[in-house]
């Protein structure tokens, strides 16, 4: 992989976490159940897009 590449992909793991972290951090604080599951499932999803692209390291 060249430099590049290798910064696109750190790029992404970074954007990656954010988003998780900041869905897990929303869920905390929603109080309706049907919103709260469905943003901890976006957290799940961006934790395996992070899975994925650390996978490509």
């Amino acid at each position: 992989m060249t430099d590049k590449e290798l910064m696109y992909v750190d790029d992404a793991l970074s954007h990656a976490r954010f988003l998780q972290t900041q869905c897990s951090d929303c869920a905390s604080k929603l109080t309706d159940q049907s919103l709260k599951s469905f943003v901890k499932e976006l957290a799940t999803k961006h934790g395996e897009v992070f899975g994925s692209l650390y996978g490509l390291l």
